[in-house]
């Protein structure tokens, strides 16, 4: 009996003294984007070198450069506040044109109401409005499009833009293809506008 008591307590002691280390004070994590994947980060300094490549991988600052895991508990507590303080990513939405003029399709339409909400929901918004078109027609006559059904949509959404701290309402014409044509080419996804929300 006395055997399995001095057994179970030998086996308490080592599990405690395998209870993983605190992280250090100072550490380089790498966090994962909205969409889950992560890039990797390359750490080195006198003490050695590290890469980070999967979510939440961390590295000491003042010691090795030994790869450790953070848990998202001791990531809240250390960097919580500052993570919480970040703006939202930005939000991107693109809004297409009939051909040759500055109306927009039905389906677009139905974005108008997204965007709106999108500027309202943020403490404070700027906004980029970008005019864009295909191919046919002069480079000239495209930019003037261009900025028309950017101004048209800037029109539709008054109540965005009396909202947002900062609008930006510009034309690239024909020179920023979303979809590569040659010249002269009719390409709906290229008759756009696309709008910023930061």
């Amino acid at each position: 009996m006395r055997r399995r008591v001095s057994a179970l307590l030998a086996a308490l002691l080592l599990a405690g003294c395998a209870t993983p280390p605190a992280p250090p004070r100072a550490y380089v994590a790498l966090l994962e984007n909205a969409d889950g994947s992560t890039g990797r980060v390359v750490y080195s300094s006198p003490a050695g070198a590290a890469e980070l490549k999967a979510p939440r991988q961390a590295v000491a600052l003042d010691g090795p450069a030994t790869v450790f895991t953070v848990s998202p508990e001791q990531l809240q507590r250390d960097a919580g506040a500052a993570m919480a303080a970040q703006p939202r990513p930005p939000r991107v939405f693109v809004l297409y044109f009939d051909v040759g003029n500055a109306q927009i399709t039905a389906a677009s339409q139905a974005l108008l109401a997204d965007i709106l909400a999108d500027v309202k929901s943020r403490p404070t918004a700027d906004l980029s409005i970008i005019g864009h078109t295909d191919t046919v027609g002069s480079a000239e006559q495209n930019a003037a499009l261009a900025l028309r059904r950017a101004e048209q949509v800037g029109q539709l959404l008054k109540e965005a833009i009396a909202a947002a701290q900062h609008v930006d309402i510009t034309s690239h014409g024909e020179t920023n293809l979303l979809v590569s044509t040659p010249d002269e080419t009719a390409e709906p996804r290229n008759r756009r506008v696309e709008v910023t929300v930061r």
